[in-house]
């Protein structure tokens, strides 16, 4: 009897397949690149934030193999990361549009079948991501958040102080431009007295030429009224004489 060798048995891969996805097999693996060979965590992180529309469909059929690991094996979903991603083209479903003239352009409408496979963490993996996760690295994370919480209250007591220090400045140097304002004022008010005097004196200079020039005006009005009582003196003195010389000339003019 001839002994047969039996292979032992390979564990099924946990996959998730989605056939028939309507979009192009070019478009579904730009983002299947993204997530290969990443936890699931951060695979589901980054199909949730994605832009692309594909990315909800993927992430549908990431939960799913999940999903199928946490049911038909047992295995934690934390454990679990994406070991193989592909997109294979499907059937293409030919349209038509019109076009001028009487032509038709073709209208291909791509779809694709996408496989998404995982697997476990093997046991050494799985330490280093758990030490990493709760040890030094916590530890790290800690001590580093103390320090920039430490050097924020610092800046924060700099600046305060540095506020302060301006706004004592700002008070000296509103004082001494009061202090500076009010000998402005002073020096503006003994300049407005002194004004105020030269014009008092001012006023009394113009008043005494007025009253020196009604002066010259009066000496002047008396003697123009005295060349005039002196003229007029001499016309009555120029009189008698001339009477007298007609007299004279009379006495002559008998005697002859």
């Amino acid at each position: 009897m001839v002994a047969t060798v039996v292979p032992p048995v390979q564990p099924s891969r946990i996959q998730a397949r989605a056939a028939y996805v309507r979009v192009s097999a070019y478009k579904a693996r730009e983002i299947l690149n993204l997530i290969r060979g990443r936890s699931y965590a951060e695979a589901h992180e980054i199909l949730t934030f994605s832009e692309r529309a594909v990315a909800r469909r993927i992430n549908k059929i990431l939960e799913s193999a999940a999903a199928n690991a946490e049911h038909n094996n047992g295995i934690d979903r934390d454990e679990l990361y994406v070991s193989v991603c592909y997109a294979d083209e499907g059937p293409t479903l030919k349209r038509w549009r019109p076009r001028a003239r009487g032509r038709a352009t073709p209208i291909r409408k791509r779809t694709c079948h996408i496989t998404i496979i995982v697997d476990r963490y093997d046991s050494e993996q799985l330490d280093a991501i758990r030490a990493r996760s709760r040890g030094p690295a916590t530890t790290t994370s800690t001590t580093s958040r103390r320090r920039r919480v430490a050097r924020s209250r610092k800046q924060q007591d700099a600046d305060a102080s540095g506020a302060d220090a301006t706004a004592a400045d700002a008070g000296g140097a509103d004082a001494g431009e009061a202090v500076g304002t009010e000998d402005a004022d002073a020096t503006a008010a003994d300049a407005g007295g002194a004004d105020a005097g030269e014009a008092v004196g001012t006023e009394d200079a113009d008043a005494g030429g007025a009253d020196a020039g009604e002066v010259t005006d009066a000496s002047a009005t008396e003697a123009s009224t005295s060349e005039d009582v002196s003229e007029a003196s001499t016309d009555e003195a120029g009189y008698p004489d001339q009477k007298s010389g007609d007299s004279a000339a009379e006495a002559t003019r008998k005697e002859r």
